[in-house]
């Protein structure tokens, strides 16, 4: 485990405080601080998921009273520790704990300046998963039902439809991890009768070494299971699920941006789980990411899939692009147009791939975007979009269809669309504006599908 470690005479000495839990994030993200000193006896430490003093000498925890569950960028000064907390109904906000008397802890900004109240009876709470994984292993995800207080899916469902549509979310990195904090991406889904499963796979962070490890290469001679360990997972979170009767088994979508973009491209092509996906600037190449990719992770995949050139056909082994011949399910693809590290050849030569075959299939693409939209009227077109695409090929009627500019290659419409829930009740679903509402907007892009 990431645990916290003292240094002195040039020696390396034990754990200060020996945990089951991290300490640390994955160190291609700049700016960590998870930890500093109040005195030379005393630490200020966020342990998973509390924040609290340590006394070096007599190695004891003193967690704070907060409200949140998660907490970052930790700093002291002058009897204040500042960091940014946040829970499952409370998003990323600046806070402080005083150290004196007062033993207060108090927010200072939050991330969006809506009022929550009014999300009161939307919001999904996240449950965690352990659930069995391929090689008698485990797996671990952060499952969101439904949850919308107009709406009961038991009453208000159509004949066959009394189990929600699953949505599998993959996070990036890939040695990132999902987080239980409040997320509007995920809400925006749950409250409109989706079922959401944040996958942390083999891989991810907050699990231990060897949980970590699992993607990595042993010797850096052999090669990586990036495209292996997490696809299994996450198909296996899909087949959990619909085993434990929680989800329709017809309607299964996944999602991922980047390094889940590309794991959910990996599940479509080389796997015949899920039912429809969505890749945000997600690699289908990866022998193109390996040439073209910025500096900083130019050698990145050496440990997750093999050296290049050496190791070139485990590259095109586990290239999507190079197996959409197994593909038997529609897809979209989103794409800023300014991306460095994904550039947009990338979506552009998956999108054309399964056009060829004869697949449904949209490309959206945005101008002013760069790896991660950060633009107002671009994250929500995006959301839309995703969630249409989803509708369309689930047979579900939905709210918003004439807000959506693209185009489905190859798309044939059927006949009729079954309703899930009625268009008055997602009329309501307001969460995911707060999301958009603290970013600004800009021009939206869209390719013609037709030429």
């Amino acid at each position: 485990w990431w645990n916290l470690y003292s240094y002195s005479d040039d020696k390396l000495s034990c754990p200060i405080w020996p945990q089951e839990k991290e300490f640390g994030g994955p160190h291609w993200t700049f700016g960590q601080k998870t930890y500093d000193f109040v005195d030379d006896k005393t630490l200020v430490i966020a342990n998973g998921k509390e924040l609290g003093t340590f006394d070096i000498e007599a190695k004891t925890f003193s967690p704070f009273v907060t409200p949140f569950t998660s907490f970052s960028k930790v700093s002291y000064a002058n009897g204040l520790v500042c960091f940014i907390g946040a829970a499952f109904d409370f998003p990323p906000t600046i806070a402080t704990y005083s150290l004196l008397s007062q033993k207060k802890c108090e927010s200072i900004r939050c991330s969006i300046s809506t009022d929550l109240s009014k999300f009161q009876g939307y919001l999904s709470i996240p449950e965690t998963i352990k659930y069995p994984t391929a090689n008698n292993r485990y797996a671990f995800a952060n499952y969101y039902p439904p949850t919308n207080k107009d709406y009961d899916g038991k009453k208000d469902a159509c004949i066959g439809l009394a189990k929600p549509p699953l949505l599998v979310k993959i996070h990036g990195g890939p040695t990132s991890c999902a987080r239980s904090q409040l997320q509007f991406g995920i809400q925006y889904w749950t409250s409109r009768g989706f079922a959401v499963a944040d996958v942390n796979y083999g891989g991810s962070t907050g699990f231990g070494t060897e949980y970590r490890n699992r993607l990595r290469s042993s010797d850096y001679k052999s090669p990586g299971s990036w495209g292996i360990v997490d696809v299994q997972d996450c198909c296996a979170m899909a087949e959990y699920l619909v085993k434990e009767g929680k989800v329709h088994p017809k309607r299964l979508a996944i999602t991922g941006g980047s390094a889940g973009g590309y794991t959910t491209l990996a599940c479509l092509c080389f796997r015949d789980v899920f039912t429809v996906g969505a890749s945000y600037y997600g690699v289908g190449d990866l022998e193109a990411l390996a040439r073209d990719t910025h500096k900083f992770e130019s050698r990145y995949l050496d440990g997750l899939i093999g050296r290049y050139p050496q190791d070139k056909a485990v590259y095109v082994e586990r290239s999507p692009l190079h197996s959409v011949d197994n593909l038997n399910v529609p897809m979209i693809l989103f794409q800023g147009l300014e991306d460095k590290v994904v550039p947009p050849k990338q979506a552009e030569s998956m999108y054309d791939a399964v056009k060829r075959k004869g697949l449904p299939v949209a490309l959206v693409e945005f101008e002013g975007e760069g790896h991660g939209f950060r633009i107002a009227k671009n994250i929500r077109t995006a959301l839309d979009g995703e969630y249409t695409f989803y509708c369309t090929v689930f047979g579900i009627k939905c709210a918003n269809e004439e807000k959506i500019t693209y185009t489905i290659a190859n798309y044939k419409p059927a006949n009729t669309l079954r309703p899930y829930f009625s268009l008055a009740l997602a009329a309501k679903c307001v969460v995911g504006i707060a999301a958009a509402a603290i970013l600004s907007s800009t021009f939206l892009r869209t390719r013609n599908n037709n030429k």
